[in-house]
């Protein structure tokens, strides 16, 4: 009783510390560590890895079902149906850790769409649950050195990788079905609307020869292009409008929406991609697919040097978000690890 009571006094503070200006590393390093200490070693087997496991790279944002029937296999690490209370609470601590009080609401109002589904779908409950989410530990988790965890499942797959006090976020993956729930007790929220809303506002404060160069298909692609691939690519010279060719109000509304993914991250994280974006200046490129109206399916990708947004509405008549945050060599912390095994003169475990 009294080990439990220390380790819900612990995960008392994180949630709360993990919303104020502390170093990203130490909150997240202590949220892991809690959790581990409250599992068994069979619930510890499942949930923690070896840094250099090859697991860490796996990234899919389907549910359980569709996993296998596209890969061929299960995801790994510990759900939250398989924790006790006390568990769970450490669970959404290490979860809040990672994230930004406006990024854990969407986290956790996505996991709460599974119910919508489940009643929508006459689901058992099995392919549609809000607990059907894995939590995975790679390495020790310590303010220094390199560790990583992952929280995935149906819309969401966040990866955190720290090294050397530094944190990266990516890939970073979230979805929304429904987009707009229409009826039932919970009619009218919409978790990613922004996501949505400030894409369009930007689209329409372009003047009809810019929306030429932007709109890059009439018809908006099925999916995010780069899906759940491996290396954040797309082929090609990047398309669409370049941010030189906006105006001031225009990069205003860009630069909106970009923080819109910076910001479901706390202030450390989140300065590392708001980084990405500043050094980037001008050098990005806005591209939209599908109609303009609200309501049809739609596309939008902004592309800088070191990074790519994807996002699409367009399953299940336009009430389907896939949305994403990739690096192009910085998924992983590849770039940052690459530069620390230099420095530690060690190979990398690539």
């Amino acid at each position: 009783m009294l080990r439990r009571a220390v380790l819900f006094g612990a995960f008392t503070i994180l949630l709360t510390s993990a919303y104020y200006r502390v170093s990203s590393p130490f909150v997240m390093s202590e949220a892991a560590n809690a959790f581990l200490a409250s599992l068994t070693p069979e619930q510890r087997e499942k949930a923690q890895f070896d840094f250099q496991d090859e697991e860490r790279f796996f990234f899919h944002f389907v549910p359980d079902n569709n996993l296998q029937q596209l890969r061929g296999r299960s995801r790994k690490g510990l759900t939250l149906r398989e924790m006790s209370p006390h568990q769970k609470h450490l669970a959404h601590a290490l979860l809040s850790a990672g994230l930004s009080q406006r990024g854990y609401i969407k986290a956790t109002s996505i996991m709460s769409l599974e119910d919508v589904l489940r009643i929508l779908e006459k689901d058992s409950g099995e392919r549609r649950n809000p607990e059907k989410y894995y939590f995975s530990i790679f390495g020790q988790p310590k303010e220094k050195g390199a560790w990583g965890y992952r929280v995935e499942g149906h819309h969401i797959s966040i990866h955190f990788t720290i090294v050397d006090g530094k944190v990266v976020s990516a890939p970073f993956f979230y979805g929304a079905n429904p987009a707009l729930v229409k009826e039932g007790p919970r009619a009218g929220l919409r978790v990613l609307a922004r996501e949505e809303d400030l894409a369009r506002d930007l689209l329409l404060a372009l003047t009809p020869e810019q929306k030429k160069i932007a709109i890059v298909s009439p018809k908006a692609y099925a999916d995010i292009l780069t899906e759940a691939s491996r290396k954040a690519a797309l082929q090609g010279q990047p398309s669409g409008l370049s941010a030189s060719k906006m105006n001031a109000k225009q990069r205003q509304l860009l630069q909106a929406l970009l923080e819109e993914y910076c910001y479901n991250l706390p202030d450390q994280p989140a300065q590392h991609r708001l980084d990405l974006i500043r050094k980037a200046g001008t050098n990005i490129f806005f591209a939209w697919a599908g109609v303009e109206e609200k309501g049809g399916p739609h596309y939008y990708r902004i592309q800088g040097p070191t990074f790519l947004v994807e996002y699409d509405n367009t399953q299940n008549n336009a009430n389907h978000i896939h949305s994403v945050w990739r690096e192009m060599d910085g998924d992983w912390a590849e770039d940052l690890l690459k530069a620390h095994y230099q420095s530690s003169h060690q190979s990398s475990p690539r």
